[in-house]
């Protein structure tokens, strides 16, 4: 009997795993089919390319309208006079093999607005009044509504002759790059800046103001760095609503104040032309079209000062909150999606774009060529740049210098992974945030960096050398070819400001207190001057680009005002101000009058980086280094240059002094800790002694 069962039980056994090999099988050779088939249509798509003319083209005589579209059904062409008009005159397109639909009209409909619907199947046509109006991707100017999923209508253009006035491109070699990042509506819109066209392009074209171009100018950084101009979505989910699967419960301004949300990729921010100091909702900006002269105007401003124009640019996501963009033309040409088909979202913005597609590579390249043929753009930087894949980076480096070979070109090293190095290997230049975490922390709480008498994030002096070098990959831990890569920064837009940053970690400001606003704390006490002024020295003898964010030379501060009821951080200090008003965000230039002293500091270094080219161009022989056994956080470096010694001395230690002795001669005096510049602030021979939290900058003279 036993025997029996046995039997049984091993016949048993055996059936169950034969027929759970063969479904399993069955299984594995289903989904090979089904990868298969994806593959193929994948395949497909991929191998769709058009060279044709895409967008509206309008000339005296006709307009030509096309549209990239390789899986529709049916497109048509909606014209209509206003954008806020429900009548309209409907076209349809002729699509070609290559995936491209077109028509032709023998009529010149400049000024005009327009806009399509894409169809996907019979059904959707025969139901075609649900399916929204989409903007066309190559539009060269929009107009928009200021409401929820940002309602758009494309504006047909002719080609203006605009007026440059003998003005083009700035020439400049990267290595001596000083770049003032910063917000075009911000920069103006509060009343201290005496601009009378606040928040606007044309506001920046202002002479004789308090703020603006000409307080750019005072600074003399040669390179300004815009948040984005292409239009993009400036209204997200309405508060405590839900939007495709996701519910606001992050932004109950329901704005998005910096733009990374792009909208129209050869489009001008239609915001920025538009005379509206207080934000207004449901009303359609852009309508007129002048954000192209607009934009023109305030680029021609700043080439006429040489001072070089770089455009915050993001196409590694689309504007996620859009009802009428890339999603309805064709959202599985266009995006990355994951295995069931959901949008892939390491931008962490909803919807990455899909770069490696022939025609979304294109689209990207065209619209930065147009920007710098149309605009006179002088670089970019490239948001998430690790999301656009390695053949788009290749082709943009080849495609934008055979228009200017001083392009610049910089990016975010991450998104999708973290590589400044292949980038640096492409020939781009890359944030730097090494050099940002190691000198002054990743956060204010407990993660301080050097500044503070703190090894932070693996650093160690001789990690301070190859900041100081450019963070080259012939030091240890270092990441680019060349210096000129190396974007050095302090402080961006994304987190706190250094100036909070040191507010904070000084502990002399309590993060969780709630202030009315940022006047309340705006003004330095001496411990914080006096990080400011080491970390700011560092910044700016350190080899590579030079970048600083606009208020960072007084210390700006970004206080949510308390009279923002609504904001359940009202009254805190901010770390992500994407989504906050104007009062949290602009500068307000009265606050530089107050830490007047750090604005002169940073005039001062300036000045030293750009009248001395050893800050700039010394080799990686010319420099030299010593540090003391009894304060590891002291260092003096030596610059042998061309002839010219120079020697920067700086003692981080909080509490402990600092001893050099110097090299034979007599040594000027060019920054310490009350100021910086090129004229001798003093004499030194045989010795330097460094207070802590202190820094010294020699030259020494020729005799």
């Amino acid at each position: 009997m036993k025997k029996f069962f046995i039997f049984i039980f091993l016949q048993l056994f055996f059936y169950l795993t034969i027929n759970s090999l063969t479904s399993g099988v069955q299984k594995v050779f289903k989904e090979v089919e089904m990868l298969n088939k994806i593959f193929k249509i994948e395949k497909s798509l991929d191998s769709i390319y058009s060279d044709k003319e895409l967008g509206a083209i309008c000339t005296v005589e006709k307009t030509i309208f096309r549209i990239f579209a390789p899986r529709a059904y049916i497109v048509e062409l909606y014209l209509f006079n206003q954008p806020e008009e429900s009548e309209y005159v409907a076209f349809e397109l002729t699509k070609d093999e290559d995936g491209v639909w077109e028509i032709e009209i023998n009529e010149n409909l400049s000024k005009k607005f327009y806009a399509y619907r894409i169809f996907n199947s019979k059904k959707e046509y025969d139901n075609k009044n649900k399916k929204p109006f989409v903007v066309d991707p190559y539009a060269k100017a929009i107009a928009t509504k200021t409401s929820y999923m940002n309602p758009r209508r494309g504006i047909i253009v002719m080609k203006e002759n605009y007026d440059w006035e003998g003005t083009d491109w700035i020439a400049l070699d990267w290595r001596d790059l000083i770049i003032y990042e910063a917000h075009v509506r911000d920069l103006t819109i509060h009343p201290s800046s005496g601009v009378k066209n606040r928040g606007q392009y044309i506001g920046l074209t202002e002479k004789g103001r308090i703020g603006g171009l000409d307080y750019i100018k005072s600074l003399g950084v040669n390179a300004v760095e815009f948040l984005p101009l292409q239009e993009f979505g400036v209204m997200e989910i309405p508060y405590k609503k839900e939007f495709a699967g996701r519910f606001n419960t992050w932004n109950p301004y329901e704005r998005n104040h910096w733009g990374y949300m792009t909208a129209g990729f050869f489009a001008p921010a239609a915001l920025y032309s538009e005379d509206m100091i207080e934000f207004k909702r449901d009303v359609w900006i852009g309508k007129s079209g002048n954000q192209i002269t607009h934009f023109k105007d305030m680029v021609k401003a700043f080439h006429k000062e040489r001072i070089a124009v770089i455009m915050d640019v993001v196409y590694n996501h689309f504007s996620e909150y859009e009802l009428g963009g890339l999603k309805e033309i064709d959202f599985e040409y266009y995006f990355r999606l994951d295995d069931n088909g959901n949008f892939k979202s390491e931008s962490g913005c909803g919807n990455d774009l899909k770069t490696e597609r022939p025609m979304v590579r294109r689209l990207i390249i065209e619209s930065l060529k147009y920007w710098m043929t149309e605009y006179k753009i002088d670089g970019f930087r490239f948001d998430l740049g690790k999301l656009i894949d390695w053949e788009t980076v290749e082709a943009i480096t080849l495609e934008l210098k055979k228009i200017n070979p001083n392009v610049i070109i910089v990016c975010e090293p991450w998104g999708g992974g973290y590589d400044p190095a292949g980038f640096s290997l492409r020939g781009w230049g890359a944030w730097n945030d090494q050099i940002r975490n190691g000198i002054k922390g990743e956060n204010p709480f407990n993660g301080l960096g050097w500044i503070f008498g703190n090894w932070y994030w693996g650093n160690d002096f001789d990690r301070i050398i190859s900041y100081l070098r450019g963070t080259l990959v012939l030091d240890k831990g270092g990441l680019f070819q060349k210096a000129e890569h190396s974007v050095n920064y302090l402080e961006s837009h994304d987190g706190y400001t250094l100036g909070d940053f040191i507010r904070i970690a000084s502990k002399e400001i309590d993060p969780q207190k709630r202030f009315n606003n940022s006047d309340e704390i705006i003004k330095l006490t001496p411990l914080q001057l006096q990080l400011h002024k080491l970390a700011a020295a560092f910044l700016f003898i350190s080899k590579g680009i030079i970048m600083i964010h606009s208020g960072q030379e007084f210390a700006r501060s970004k206080v949510i005002p308390l009279k923002n009821t609504f904001d359940p951080e009202a009254g805190h200090i901010d770390h992500n101000s994407y989504n906050k008003d104007d009062e949290t965000n602009y500068i307000n230039y009265d606050h530089a009058k107050i830490n007047s002293d750090l604005f002169e500091y940073y005039q001062g270094l300036i000045k030293l980086r750009k009248t001395y080219e050893a800050f700039r161009r010394a080799e990686y022989k010319d420099y030299k280094f010593t540090k003391l056994e009894a304060n590891e956080f002291a260092i003096k470096i030596e610059i042998n240059y061309k002839g010219q010694l120079f020697i920067a001395l700086f003692n981080s230690h909080p509490y402990l002094t600092a001893e050099f002795s110097l090299p034979a001669g007599l040594f000027d005096i060019l920054v310490d800790n009350n100021r910086a510049g090129i004229s001798s602030l003093g004499e030194l021979k045989t010795k330097a002694f460094l207070q802590s939290r202190s820094v010294l900058i020699l030259k020494r003279r020729i005799p």
